[in-house]
């Protein structure tokens, strides 16, 4: 993942700040529900948005908005997944130590 899409995934978690940015962090396996629950939500979200701006440029026949071809979705996938997994083996994730 790269910088930008990383930090936005650590943003939808609550772990960037973009005035106090860190290069280090730790979720704890106790922080890992939430961080779950909030990548779920900004997915639909994003779904949600990607959709509107279509039907939106549809009626009023313009031109279909340009996106960035790998969703939201794709790029947490992996991250979800290793959540998933330190939740079952109670370990945290830690980046930039």
């Amino acid at each position: 993942m790269l910088q930008p899409h990383g930090q936005q995934v650590l943003d939808i978690i609550g772990k960037y700040d973009a005035d106090q940015p860190s290069t280090q962090g730790i979720l704890l396996p106790e922080q890992m529900p939430q961080a779950l629950h909030a990548l779920d939500a900004a997915i639909v979200h994003d779904e949600k948005m990607r959709r509107e701006a279509i039907e939106k440029a549809q009626a009023e026949h313009q031109p279909m908005p340009q996106f960035d071809p790998i969703t939201l979705h794709h790029r947490a996938l992996p991250f979800m997944d290793m959540v998933r997994q330190c939740i079952k083996d109670q370990l945290p994730i830690t980046w930039g130590v």
